[in-house]
């Protein structure tokens, strides 16, 4: 089985490959959840802020149906 480098805390280590995949895989899933997590709470905010400028909170769809329709 091939070796392989990891670096951890600073440290580089040599490990086994199946090791350093495994590694990188956490690594990256990590990350992956992190800048989801990020993203959504971006749109999150982002959309209630939009609705507290518009004004129109207390509209109630059928109230908005009613009015498109006359």
């Amino acid at each position: 089985m091939s070796k392989q480098v990891v670096t951890i805390d600073g440290q580089e280590t040599v490990v086994r490959e199946d090791t350093a995949k495994s590694f990188r895989g956490v690594y990256w899933a990590l990350l992956t959840m992190a800048a989801f997590i990020l993203i959504a709470a971006l749109l999150f905010f982002g959309g209630f802020l939009k609705l507290a400028s518009d004004g129109k909170i207390n509209n109630a769809p059928a109230q908005t149906e009613r009015d498109a329709g006359r």
